[in-house]
């Protein structure tokens, strides 16, 4: 799944192409997503400026005077700024063409992604009830140690699984709560209430530090993500430790293992990160 930065880096490479431009024509090719792309939008978007491209958790948002239209890109699915008469491929479910002669493609295999329409009557989008719960943007100043340990200090929970819990903390995502955990040397079941006062401020600062390594790389090269030029994001080759089981610790030399939480894979190194 297209993580925080990749999210960042689709609205990064189409805010260029997209931002004060009108939709000339909304076209649905299948409309059947996580939730069905409603028909009407083929006509309620013609002609509408989009004013500005932005990103709540994992949604991007094109944000228009009568409402928002809020991308989620599901498990597999990618957005591209293609010419407009690019043909169409398989997988190509929804096209938002542009008044500069280009288009935005939602491309989704698994059709695990979504578009939905935010009407500006229902006022604003941050009330969305997909959003409205949402915790704070791990990048912003919200998200500090105070605030952390205050969450977790009590919580009888693997440490991973809260780091990666969308009321806790939004968009911090598998593959960087994995190399957040490396960095400081906790072990991703540690309860989070046996995390200190330091360690909350050294995870948040890690966590901040590899999001934005990542973002400024371009994002992690998944097999199924695409950043909107076509190119593939750049960080994967600077991971520790997701996705190299039984690989050599980079610090160490020990093998790094893998366990699940929560239904996700987990990787550390079992000398660099002890369990308390």
């Amino acid at each position: 799944m297209p993580e925080l930065p990749e999210v960042e880096t689709t609205c990064n490479g189409i805010r260029p192409y997209v931002e004060a431009q009108h939709i000339t024509k909304f076209t649905i090719r299948n409309g059947r997503l996580r939730w069905p792309v409603e028909p009407h939008l083929v006509n309620t978007l013609s002609n509408t400026l989009i004013q500005s491209v932005t990103r709540r958790g994992k949604y991007i948002l094109l944000n228009t005077a009568k409402g928002v239209l809020m991308i989620h890109l599901g498990m597999s699915g990618n957005l591209r700024i293609l010419p407009a008469s690019t043909e169409h491929i398989k997988h190509d479910h929804i096209d938002i063409v542009l008044s500069n002669q280009r288009v935005l493609r939602l491309n989704d295999p698994r059709r695990f992604g979504s578009v939905l329409w935010h009407p500006v009557e229902q006022g604003e989008i941050e009330n969305h009830k997909l959003l409205c719960k949402l915790a704070p943007e791990p990048l912003s100043m919200e998200f500090n140690e105070a605030y952390l340990y205050q969450k977790i200090q009590s919580k009888r929970v693997a440490i991973k699984k809260l780091i990666m819990n969308n009321q806790i903390i939004v968009g911090a995502g598998n593959i960087y709560a994995n190399e957040a955990l490396f960095k400081i040397g906790i072990h991703p079941l540690t309860l989070g209430k046996d995390l200190s006062k330091f360690e909350c401020q050294q995870l948040v600062i890690q966590i901040k530090k590899i999001l934005e390594a990542s973002i400024k790389q371009g994002g992690t090269t998944l097999k199924d993500f695409l950043k909107p030029d076509g190119k593939p994001g750049y960080f994967e080759q600077a991971l520790n430790v997701y996705g190299r089981h039984e690989q050599p610790c980079t610090q160490c030399g020990t093998s790094i293992a893998k366990i699940v939480i929560d239904q996700r894979a987990s990787f550390f190194c079992p000398n660099c990160q002890p369990l308390k």
